[in-house]
């Protein structure tokens, strides 16, 4: 845990390590494909226990709820739509659109319930989290605004963006405190431009300097000749143009963290977030390699790296202190009689 006293934020802390978490994925691993897929769901169940109880916040650890069974009847519900979707196209074109649309139409519901599931079965020292927007919010933002963004050619993607966070931030609480999103939409737009720019710039670099051997190359081609050292050029920029590529996806990662933390907030408590793109490329790139390097078994290991930079870059401030304001919410919530009015069962295990 790292505590700064004269700002009086406390940042996430994660104590979860590679070999612990390698031990719980082969064995989940394993049973997901003996059970041809069944055990997915208590899979998932025992990687978010490990995942929440290694994260803490103020030497107190998250905890994880979910029951497996209501994430196996999501997990069936996705794989019938997905089946019924890609045999449709089969049948006919007219039937697999009509699929489409169905698919479209029940979607936002689905996620809505698993926003649901997920927040409810999310507890902090006793106090549940939850979930408390409507299925015409998840229809506005997850059917109509993505539609809009489609007939505009993608132009309003940064604005959908922006209105899925405000009403995934808005909408979500703690006991019964609300968390609140005031990033505007302008600066999802930024954070896109700053990010497109960024990659077209590197492509323009690459491309001028591999522009000899480019060059070269066609030369030799137009003349009728075969230049084996040339090919070498060719090679040197489709893979700085592959690398260039990996190690924007960080960059993006990064802004669009830290925009989406550092405006929320808790009730009146201010959340912040540091990631930082050299750091965050850093590990993309090195646990890609150790993947590639042990055929997969890294696989554990770059998820707990990864996990962990992300989680420890978050903080928030804690005002008077931590304890108090989480003893409150604990009464209030047990005044409200907050548990069998929320109790839900159906999780889209997204």
């Amino acid at each position: 845990m790292q505590t700064n006293t004269n700002s009086s934020k406390v940042s996430l802390s994660f104590t979860g390590t590679g070999g612990e978490y390698f031990r719980i994925w082969i064995v989940n691993l394993l049973l997901t494909i003996v059970t041809l897929g069944i055990y997915s769901a208590w899979a998932k169940v025992r990687r978010n226990h490990y995942f929440y109880s290694s994260t803490q916040l103020a030497g107190a650890s998250f905890e994880y709820h979910g029951n497996p069974i209501a994430i196996l009847k999501g997990r069936i519900v996705a794989f019938v739509f997905v089946t019924l979707y890609h045999f449709a196209f089969k049948f006919s074109t007219g039937f697999g659109f009509l699929m489409l649309i169905a698919l479209s139409a029940v979607m936002p519901w689905l996620l809505w319930k698993s926003l649901q599931f997920k927040l409810y079965n999310s507890s902090f020292r006793g106090v549940r989290f939850g979930f408390r927007g409507t299925a015409k919010q998840a229809y506005i933002n997850y059917l109509m605004w993505p539609f809009f963004a489609l007939i505009s050619l993608y132009t309003l993607v940064p604005l959908v963006h922006q209105r899925i966070k405000q009403f995934q931030h808005n909408e979500s609480r703690f006991g019964t405190t609300h968390f609140s999103f005031d990033a505007k939409i302008s600066r999802f737009y930024l954070n896109y431009l700053i990010g497109f720019s960024i990659f077209i710039a590197g492509i323009i670099v690459i491309c001028l300097a591999f522009s000899a051997p480019i060059a070269a190359v066609i030369a030799a081609k137009q003349a009728g000749q075969f230049a084996p050292h040339l090919i070498v050029g060719l090679i040197g920029l489709v893979f700085s143009l592959y690398f260039w590529l990996f190690a924007i996806v960080p960059l993006f990662l990064s802004l669009i963290q830290n925009l989406i933390w550092n405006h929320t907030k808790l009730g009146n408590r201010q959340m912040y977030s540091h990631m930082k793109w050299g750091r965050v490329t850093f590990i993309y790139l090195t646990n890609l390699l150790a993947i590639v390097c042990t055929l997969g078994l890294f696989i554990p290991f770059a998820q707990i790296r990864m996990m962990r930079y992300r989680l420890e870059s978050i903080s928030i401030e804690i005002g008077d202190g931590l304890d108090q304001f989480v003893a409150d919410e604990a009464a209030q919530v047990s005044a409200t009689g907050e548990g069998m009015a929320d109790l839900l069962d159906f999780d889209l295990s997204l």
